[in-house]
């Protein structure tokens, strides 16, 4: 993953039951780029959003699904999905707060 700015790490936040429970927690999820590692996500929350500091970065891998249409194959894209654990004196984010 080469020349790879910060802004095209971080796809989307996660909004879900697990997610938002976890919040109380100072855990955010995040969909990411299939390529990025644990280093870039870090790097990626602490630019994006002021005030932030990663504790830890745990990431965890999801295969294409395969799907049919007709008599045709396919697969669905793969996915990557990276929970931040923020330090206990960090900010919170500010995109989750009105939810």
């Amino acid at each position: 993953m080469a020349a790879v700015n910060y802004y095209d790490v971080i796809l989307k936040p996660l909004v879900t039951e697990k997610s938002m429970n976890g919040m109380a927690e100072k855990k955010y999820t995040f969909l990411v780029h299939p390529e990025a590692n644990k280093t870039q996500i870090k790097e990626a929350v602490e630019k994006m959003f002021d005030g932030v500091k990663v504790a830890k970065v745990n990431t965890s891998r999801q295969d294409g699904k395969t799907k049919r249409r007709g008599l045709v194959y396919g697969e669905t894209a793969k996915t990557k999905k990276a929970t931040v654990q923020l330090t206990s004196d960090s900010k919170d984010i500010e995109i989750f707060s009105g939810l």
